[in-house]
């Protein structure tokens, strides 16, 4: 049986799998801290780490302790907050790229919005406000953050809008920067970066594929220049299992 089916890629040994969390490996849920990672999945995962002598790696706008609380026991190699943190390798140490993060007083504005349904995820480097559970609110929430960024502080900022979310951080970094930092350590560097993502965020990485030699695959919703689209986290979760079964004498 072709272990890829429809989403061919090359060989293990010779691409680095760089994957999205939220939306694209795991099920979004009504609030961050609500998302649970499946035993299957990390298993999953663990046999891709062997199978591509270590090239996978997490990207997300999770905070890099997010993400291992996650995935425990798991220390993946992973690029945190948007590219605000970034572990090149297994159980290495976190190395940040926004080592300011955002300005206290800013970070208190921004929580300050809380409340009524409005959700606010405090990372130090940036301050997500999900509006999940209040759709309604989106609109005072985008102005409300407007407003506050307006306001002179001690760096340009971002706001970066996502499903039911918007994220505040300083501006200069992203996924795409900290994929380009990625595939220059080993054992990322030399291969060729197959990235899957969902969201809006996820867009800067698919923009510099073509420079990496790279395969994307959205989730979700169709993205022109890709290699093709996954329907749900669950048939990217259903793929992951197919490259590294647990029965090696099924694999191709």
């Amino acid at each position: 049986m072709d272990k890829t089916g429809p989403f061919a890629i090359p060989d293990l040994h010779e691409v680095a799998l760089l994957l999205d969390i939220d939306g694209t490996i795991v099920d979004i849920a009504p609030t961050p801290t609500a998302v649970r990672v499946t035993p299957a999945l990390k298993a999953a995962l663990t046999r891709l780490t062997g199978l591509t002598g270590g090239a996978l790696a997490l990207v997300s706008g999770r905070s890099l302790d997010g993400i291992d609380r996650l995935f425990a026991p798991l220390r993946l190699a992973a690029i945190g907050g948007h590219g605000a943190e970034f572990r090149p390798g297994h159980g290495e140490t976190a190395q940040a790229r926004d080592p300011r993060g955002l300005a206290p007083e800013l970070r208190r504005r921004l929580r300050a919005l809380a409340g009524n349904g409005i959700v606010a995820e405090d990372k130090g480097f940036s301050v997500a406000l999900h509006y999940r559970l209040a759709p309604e609110r989106a609109p005072l929430i985008f102005d409300a953050v407007k407003a506050i960024c307006a306001e002179p502080w001690d760096a340009p900022l971002e706001a970066l809008p996502g499903k039911a979310v918007i994220e505040i951080k300083h501006a200069g970094f992203s996924k795409a920067t900290g994929v380009r930092e990625l595939m220059r350590h080993a054992p990322f560097a030399g291969r060729r970066p197959v990235f899957i993502g969902d969201d809006v965020t996820d867009e800067t990485v698919f923009a510099i594929l073509p420079e990496l030699g790279g395969i994307g695959f959205s989730v979700g919703r169709q993205v022109a220049g890709l290699a093709g689209c996954f329907e749900t986290p669950g048939e990217v979760r259903a793929w992951l299992e197919r490259l590294a079964p647990a029965d090696e004498s099924v694999a191709s």
